[in-house]
């Protein structure tokens, strides 16, 4: 099999070397600069009813149809083993987990499950025991569904004290262990799509703003709320590890943000000024209290009563509440600017259109790393330049398409190269995390999956199978260079002005 596996790589390395011009190295990047993957409890584990864990708003969205469920997804809860294995092969510096709050604290609050804990501290120690990093996310998208049937998770302020306290035991039991953590993914996206359009769980919306039919909520107020509480849960879960932890654990608590990059349509003042409005309203939603504490001018112009004040002391408290920011970015939007818009909810609140970019779709992702420079550049230049961690990039194919998946490589090489640029334009940039590192339950569409690895999911087994992406960022991480194939749009039109 390993001469094989050669042969690939070999062949690899000579088509790249054809559709190339200028190429790099991991060597080319600082030192301590880490590269890793990642998964998430939810897309990976399974295990959806066994030892002691309940349900997740996740488990309840899956169930409600009679489509695929993540009951067994990739069964990582029992093949945690093979797959460090996998990922020590591949070569990775750090890998990205997340914590089932369900698993470890059936209830949402009170007793922690016995059985979870041992699961988590056993997943944790093999990645050590390989010389892999964990960067460990508390909360990926999996409210435990008793929270929200209690009181409506996230859109009430009890929420606040329940995820301190379930953050107070993983930095407890784990803490020695994990030196990075993320308090909470994407708030930004769960708001929009959880609270405003609701086609993720827990599925509030409200009409004409919803994009399905909602049983509950209110797409005019609900988005605003959430993500506030989200922004204090993150800042109290922040202030208790530095109070209880920091100085014994010496660790880092950060956040993540979803990050679109955005240029204008045209070169209207209508379409720039909409451009720098959507800026504010999704990345902005996001940084701007963590970095000077209140909502953006603008946001608080347009949004006005609806969106949630800060008192004196939780300002004090979000700001400058992050060691580091991690950024999710996957693609690029054109902004068209809409005149005589009614305002009601986040995304009328905007008055913006946002236009893909090219042929991108919801699972097809045109290949723009010019996009991801710009989010770091805007980055550096308007929140102060933060230590940040790509926490998520990566390209969708279809699950059932060859293993030979050139797309991703082309899509991976570009990216990688661009934050190899900003780092040399002084984004204090120090990691990268593909998405993901095995085809996992997927959130969005089942069937377009975003792994170097396939995994057969009508398999009992779910065997993992190395795509032609695995090989390349094996061999991209044993340090020898790689070369820019042809399929990439390679400048902004706009970026130099942004």
């Amino acid at each position: 099999m390993e001469h094989i596996l050669l042969l690939i790589t070999i062949i690899l390395d000579l088509a790249l070397a054809g559709r190339c011009s200028n190429g790099y190295s991991k060597n080319d990047f600082p030192e301590g600069f880490i590269f890793g993957s990642g998964i998430s409890a939810f897309q990976w584990e399974g295990a959806f009813d066994e030892d002691g864990r309940t349900p997740s708003i996740w488990d309840t969205f899956a169930h409600s149809s009679s489509g695929p469920t993540g009951d067994i997804a990739c069964d990582g809860y029992h093949k945690y083993k093979e797959d460090v294995r996998l990922i020590n092969d591949m070569g990775l510096d750090a890998f990205r987990i997340s914590i089932s709050w369900s698993r470890l604290i059936p209830s949402g609050r009170g007793p922690v499950n016995q059985k979870g804990l041992r699961f988590y501290k056993n997943l944790i120690d093999e990645l050590i025991r390989h010389g892999i990093e964990p960067h460990v996310t508390l909360y990926h998208n999996d409210l435990p569904q008793a929270l929200e049937d209690e009181y409506g998770g996230w859109i009430d302020r009890k929420i606040i004290d329940d995820f301190t306290a379930f953050s107070d035991v993983c930095f407890r039991e784990f803490g020695n262990a994990v030196k990075f953590w993320s308090t909470i993914n994407e708030p930004n996206m769960l708001a929009i799509g959880g609270y405003d359009v609701g086609f993720i769980p827990p599925r509030h919306c409200s009409s004409p703003f919803g994009l399905v039919n909602c049983s509950r909520g209110n797409s005019s107020t609900e988005p605003y709320i959430v993500l506030h509480n989200m922004l204090l849960a993150h800042a109290s879960t922040a202030r208790l590890y530095n109070q209880k932890y920091k100085d014994k654990q010496n660790g880092s608590v950060g956040i993540t943000c979803f990050a679109y990059w955005m240029v204008p349509l045209t070169s209207s003042k209508e379409d720039e000024i909409a451009t720098q409005r959507a800026k504010d309203f999704y990345i902005g939603w996001v940084l701007h209290p963590l970095v000077f504490g209140d909502y953006p001018d603008v946001m608080k112009k347009i949004v006005g009563k609806r969106l949630p004040n800060f008192s004196e002391e939780e300002s004090n408290l979000v700001k400058d509440s992050f060691d580091f920011l991690g950024v999710i970015h996957y693609v690029t939007f054109y902004v068209k600017h809409l005149s005589n818009f009614q305002h009601g909810d986040f995304t009328s609140d905007t008055n913006a259109a946002l236009i893909p970019f090219g042929n991108t779709t919801l699972v097809l992702f045109d290949v723009i790393p010019w996009g991801l420079e710009g989010v770091l550049k805007y980055i550096k230049q308007n929140y102060g330049n933060p230590p940040i961690y790509i926490l998520e990039n990566g390209n969708p194919t279809n699950h059932h398409s060859s293993l030979n998946d050139m797309g991703r490589v082309e899509y991976l090489h570009a990216y990688i190269g661009s934050v190899l640029n900003s780092v040399r334009n002084g984004s204090d940039t120090r990691g990268y995390f593909q998405w993901s590192f095995m085809d996992l339950f997927e959130f969005i569409n089942v069937n377009y999956t975003y792994g170097l690895y396939f995994v057969n999911f009508s398999d009992p087994e779910r065997e993992r199978s190395p795509k032609t992406s695995a090989l390349w960022y094996s061999t991209f991480l044993k340090g020898k260079t790689t070369k820019e194939p042809k399929n990439v749009v390679s400048s902004s039109p706009a970026l130099s002005s942004q």
